[in-house]
């Protein structure tokens, strides 16, 4: 038997690793970046081949990571953790620049940045092991600690995409019909798994910890992924 919660135990960092090719440019939020050797520098990344970050990088044999801040903004993490590149443009609204192999490299919420060239690719499943050779690097920020997997699961209340190493498919009874709710309870984003709980409110959008769901704006949005609050459902 599996204790799926033994997973949470080991502890990761959150970047956003991009790639760029034939004029498309796509990246996600990944937590699998670890550096393997010194001399040379590199590094190594796991991206799911249904990622289009994962397409751009093979072709292009060339990817950037940076590294995020601990209070980086829900919005950014919703654009590169929970849209397809295919369909959105994701460094047309952000801070970023151009590395010298063509990859963008993202500047907003960052503490600093590797630019690396791909040396060796390893199929692993349903993910391929690129390992890169650091080109360019730059500290852009240490004023604050980088955000971690665990500050972003406990704290944010954040969860996993679906394409993540790490990802846990949620229990079936999550996506239970909305009626079974107990007025005061917690609810779940059925796209990314978010938890709001209404003991703590949505501090970033100007919603009171003691606000309950039901009395949210209908306006109001996944503060990870955007969805609408149509989309959530009561956690069971």
């Amino acid at each position: 038997m599996m204790n799926y919660e033994a997973f949470y135990k080991i502890s990761y960092g959150l970047y956003v690793v991009s790639s760029a090719h034939g004029g498309q440019r796509s990246g996600y939020v990944g937590n699998t970046v670890f550096q393997v050797t010194s001399q040379p520098a590199r590094f190594a990344i796991a991206c799911n081949k249904d990622n289009f970050t994962c397409e751009l990088i093979r072709q292009s044999q060339g990817f950037a990571f940076s590294i995020l801040q601990q209070d980086t903004r829900a919005e950014l993490i919703g654009l590169f953790g929970y849209k397809s590149g295919r369909a959105v443009d994701k460094f047309a609204s952000v801070r970023h620049r151009t590395g010298q192999t063509g990859v963008p490299i993202l500047l907003e919420d960052a503490l600093a940045w590797f630019e690396c060239k791909v040396v060796q690719t390893l199929d692993v499943g349903t993910h391929l092991l690129f390992i890169g050779e650091v080109v360019a690097g730059e500290l852009i920020s240490d004023a604050q600690p980088p955000l971690t997997y665990a500050y972003y699961r406990e704290v944010k209340k954040g969860k996993a995409p679906k394409n993540a190493p790490t990802y846990i498919p949620p229990a079936s009874t999550a996506a239970a019909p909305p009626a079974a709710a107990a007025p005061a309870g917690k609810y779940v984003c059925t796209v990314c798994h978010f938890v709001y709980d209404p003991e703590q409110g949505d501090p970033h959008a100007g919603i009171p910890a003691g606000t309950r769901f039901e009395d949210l704006p209908e306006g109001w949005v996944c503060p990870v992924c955007g969805a609408p609050k149509s989309d959530f459902v009561p956690q069971t």
